[in-house]
């Protein structure tokens, strides 16, 4: 069972994921601070560069959008030239286009933006004119996957496209088609609002914390939510009525002296968790650092002395370290290159335990990462998908 905790302050809404009792997602959100992700913008082009490929669009924040060509040629690669043509082919300056932000602006660059447009709903993800449709990874029986792909194949048009969620696994028709709809008339909406303004203006913002909360980590039938606000328990009820479940959680609005992420005990984990040396169950710690290129993150056995030699001591820290440290890279949403030292193991069998700890802890994570594997100093070397600054625990 998972429990969704938010915590909403006068300036802030905190919100965090537990499961069985770890926290493993946190997310703040500054009132009037919301992030651009997500966000359709119609932008004016202000500066095109062909050896760069690459293009600035005047998105009406402080610093100009970033438009690269791979994200104006066609979302299906089979619709795609062999050959890419120069940018100044397909954008000028002046130019008046819709954008939407897939990476929050970050230090002094300003975001990434696309013209490959993508609306989350429950169900799918609805591409508006991708021409395809793809099913999670995460859905791993073949005939579930190929249930899922005629289905949504019959509900839209050809030029629309559709990537079904892991959540979708066993749902009916009506639910697909009925998210479909819901998506489909929100794309309407921005074009429409598109072709009455002049750029640079918004167009679409994306749901509220609480909303993208719901919609991204919720599981029907015993998900626990909890909230300290009544107001916003009631838009959150609302909102689960609007993603029409099946089955509506009981919202718990709590009430106590403490705040709820004390209450909960998200507040201890949340300040042990943060800090640049955690440490792990067995007595073994990990300290992350971060540099502007990758984020370094050492292993150290610590107090643990527990093996019968030092070849089984390492290994069950480094096996619990594996674990640990993919519960912190998604908690604090490190994205980019992550290098790990783990502690040196003489046995393969060893090394390959760990590994397949880690990518096997890893795939929990909703955000895209891969494990590259071992180098030749011994290092693990992985990605993850940046797409915002990574998470700071908020202090009031």
């Amino acid at each position: 069972m998972k429990q969704m905790i938010v915590q909403c302050q006068p300036n802030i809404t905190q919100m965090a994921l537990l499961e069985r009792g770890k926290v493993v997602e946190y997310a703040a959100e500054r009132t009037g601070e919301r992030g651009l992700l997500g966000s359709f913008f119609k932008g004016r082009v202000v500066n095109v560069l062909p050896g760069m490929q690459a293009a600035f669009v005047d998105i009406g924040q402080k610093k100009n959008a970033f438009l690269y060509i791979d994200d104006v040629l066609h979302p299906h690669l089979d619709k795609q030239p062999e050959v890419k043509p120069s940018i100044t082919e397909l954008l000028h300056v002046g130019q008046e286009i819709i954008v939407q932000v897939f990476k929050e602006p970050v230090g002094g660059k300003g975001a990434r933006v696309t013209t490959h447009y993508a609306l989350p709903g429950r169900y799918i993800v609805y591409m508006p004119l991708a021409g395809y449709v793809a099913v999670s990874k995460r859905i791993a029986k073949e005939s579930e996957r190929n249930r899922l792909k005629i289905m949504s194949e019959k509900c839209r048009t050809e030029k629309e496209g559709m990537i079904i969620r892991t959540v979708s696994e066993s749902e009916s028709l009506e639910s697909i088609d009925g998210d479909l709809i819901q998506l489909r008339k929100q794309w309407e909406r921005i074009q429409f609002k598109a072709e009455t303004c002049s750029a640079p203006r918004l167009l679409h913002r994306d749901l509220s914390i609480v909303q993208r909360f719901i919609r991204d980590s919720y599981t029907e039938g015993g998900d626990e939510f909890v909230i300290d606000d009544e107001q916003r328990a009631k838009e959150a009820a609302a909102y689960f009525l609007e993603m029409v479940y099946s089955e509506i959680p009981k919202i718990h609005v709590y009430q106590g002296n403490q705040t709820v992420f004390e209450a909960y005990g998200v507040q201890e984990q949340l300040e042990k968790d943060f800090k640049r040396k955690v440490w792990l169950g067995g007595g073994g710690y990990v300290v992350i650092d971060h540099t502007e290129a990758l984020t370094v993150i050492d292993v150290n056995t610590g107090k643990y002395i527990g093996g019968r030699n030092l070849e089984e001591t390492v290994t069950a820290t480094n096996l619990q370290a594996a674990a640990e440290i993919a519960r912190l890279i998604r908690l604090r949403d490190i994205g980019g290159i992550i290098i790990i030292d783990f502690i040196d193991m003489e046995k393969e069998e060893n090394r390959s335990r760990v590994l397949r700890t880690l990518e096997v802890e890893i795939k929990k994570d909703r955000t895209k990462s891969v494990v590259i594997g071992w180098t030749r100093l011994g290092l693990l070397e992985l990605t993850r998908k940046k797409v915002r600054e990574e998470s700071t625990l908020f202090i009031d």
